[in-house]
């Protein structure tokens, strides 16, 4: 009905409604409307942040290389292999828009046809992980053959990639635990996760924690007594 009119006209639409947040908690909060949330709420599709779909990273990155090579009359731009890890290794906390930013800001900035690292954010080529710790990702990314650093397989064998987060976990672990003293309860808290949580990451990773602690008081915490 028109505002202001007296005349019901029957139309035929479809809506289509997109939230990050969870709907229906709001509606048990009072913050959402109950029957507008279950007019909208036909057909409900949960979508996951990027981070846990990263094999969509590749198809976004080429869709939005193509739209804004055109925007900018611009020859087709690639990442180069180094740059492509350290774009499908980072988490997105911004989605689809963030990734999006990168490839506008990328070919903006690119005078040549293959984008390097260095056109990259300063938040993708050094993550901070937990606040206050920051690490290089090329760290612990083996070198590809032919570039600086490589080996011989044979010879000296490629961590796999639970090793080389294993490691990233293990140094996140113990940065925590020298800022703290080697203070347990203070670094859990700081992670936010119980302290048996991580003690038990603590034995998993075989972070020694015997001479460095305080005493009989961090023995007791790690030998879970």
């Amino acid at each position: 009905m028109r505002l202001g009119g007296t005349e019901q006209l029957k139309v035929d639409v479809r809506i289509v409604a997109a939230s990050n947040v969870d709907l229906l908690t709001l509606v048990r909060e009072g913050r959402f409307r109950e029957d507008l949330y279950h007019r909208l709420n036909v057909i409900y599709l949960q979508i996951p942040p990027l981070r846990d779909r990263r094999e969509d990273v590749p198809l976004l990155l080429g869709h939005f290389m193509e739209r804004y090579c055109q925007e900018n009359t611009k020859p087709l731009r690639q990442f180069t292999p180094a740059a492509l890890k350290l774009l499908m290794d980072y988490d997105w906390p911004g989605n689809v828009r963030e990734l999006e930013n990168v490839v506008e800001r990328a070919v903006v900035l690119s005078t040549q046809e293959r984008v390097d690292v260095d056109l990259l954010p300063e938040s993708i080529r050094s993550k901070e992980i937990v606040r206050g710790v920051r690490l290089q990702l090329s760290e612990f990314l083996p070198p590809l053959p032919g570039e600086p650093g490589s080996r011989s397989s044979a010879d000296h064998p490629q961590p796999s990639l639970f090793q080389t987060m294993d490691e990233i976990e293990r140094r996140i672990i113990v940065d925590m635990l020298e800022r703290t003293g080697w203070n347990q309860t203070e670094a859990a808290e700081r992670f936010v996760i119980p302290l048996s949580t991580l003690n038990q990451k603590i034995k998993r990773l075989g972070i020694d924690v015997r001479r460095r602690g305080r005493g009989d008081e961090t023995l007791s915490v790690v030998s879970g007594k």
